[in-house]
C-alpha cells in the first residue's frame, strides 16, 4: 500500500481543514517547501498537494507554487483543487506532476472526464469521489471543494467509469476528514467490492499506523494520511513502512 503524506495549501502555506470546511483551519507550516523535505527525507513515494484556494474558486489558484514543490520532490506529486477543464489538467502535468486530481468536474461532467482519461492516460488522472454520509447509509457525492452535495450516490458517479475506463480513484469520507476518527472501512470494504479493478485511495480520519495496516488488509492501494503526521500521532517512517 503507498501511503500519501498530504500538504494542502491557502496562500501558500500548508494546512488542515476539519471536515472540509475552510472556517475550520489549523495553520502548520508557512514553507511547504520544508515540510516536503521532510517527506523527501524518509523516501515517501508520493505526496499529494491540495490547492485549497483552487477548490475554493473553482479553478487553480497555486498550480506555479505547485510546479516548483514538484520540480524539488524525489517523490512523485499528486495535486488537484479547482481542476475543472482540459487546460487545467494539461497545465498541472505540464508542471511536472504525476496525476492531477479531478473532483466535481468527474461527478458533473463524466464524459468530458473520459475523454481526459482516454487522452491524457489513466494512470495520469485520479478521480477524487468525496462523500458525504446520508440518514439512509448512502454516500453523497460532494462538489466544489466539499461545500454542496450534489444528489447524486458515489455508486452512481462509479458507475460512470465503468471497468477499464479509470485505474485511480481518491474516496474522502468528509465527516471523518480531519477528525482523527479512523477511516470509514465499510465503505472502503464496499468499493473493493464493488470495483475490484480501481486502485483505490482512502482519505479521511487515519489517526493510526494500525489503521493503515487494515486498509492494506483490505486491498486498499493507498491512503491520505495529513493530520495525524502534522499533529505527530503518527509516525511517518512507520507509516511509510505499512507499503
Amino acid at each position: 500500500m503507498i501511503l500519501y503524506p498530504a500538504i494542502d495549501l491557502i496562500n501558500g502555506e500548508c494546512v488542515r481543514l476539519a471536515q472540509g470546511r475552510f472556517d475550520a483551519v489549523t495553520k502548520y507550516d508557512s514553507d511547504p517547501f520544508k515540510r516536503l523535505a521532510l517527506f523527501n527525507e524518509e523516501f515517501a513515494q508520493w505526496v499529494h498537494i491540495v490547492d485549497l484556494d483552487g477548490a475554493k474558486a473553482g479553478s487553480p489558484q497555486q498550480h506555479e507554487l505547485i510546479g516548483q514543490l514538484a520540480k524539488a520532490s524525489r517523490a512523485k506529486i499528486q495535486t488537484g483543487g479547482g481542476v475543472r477543464t482540459r487546460e487545467h489538467v494539461q497545465t498541472l502535468l505540464d508542471q511536472g506532476v504525476s496525476a492531477v486530481v479531478v473532483g466535481s468536474a468527474a461527478v458533473k461532467n463524466p464524459e468530458e472526464v473520459r475523454g481526459w482519461l482516454r487522452d491524457f492516460g489513466k494512470d495520469r488522472i485520479t478521480l477524487a469521489l468525496d462523500v458525504l454520509p446520508t440518514k439512509d447509509g448512502d454516500f453523497d457525492a460532494a462538489l466544489h471543494g466539499w461545500v454542496e452535495g450534489s444528489g447524486i450516490s458515489l455508486w452512481d458517479v462509479l458507475d460512470y467509469y465503468p471497468f477499464g475506463v479509470a485505474q485511480r480513484i481518491l474516496v474522502t469520507d468528509v465527516s471523518r476528514d480531519g477528525m482523527l476518527m479512523g477511516p470509514n472501512m465499510d465503505l472502503m470494504k464496499a468499493l473493493r467490492k464493488k470495483r475490484p479493478d480501481l486502485e483505490i485511495q482512502a482519505s479521511g480520519g487515519v489517526k493510526s499506523v494500525e489503521d493503515l495496516y487494515d486498509l492494506k488488509a483490505l486491498g486498499v492501494h493507498g491512503a491520505i494520511v495529513g493530520k495525524a503526521i502534522y499533529e505527530g500521532i503518527i509516525d511517518l517512517k512507520a507509516a511509510l513502512n505499512v507499503g
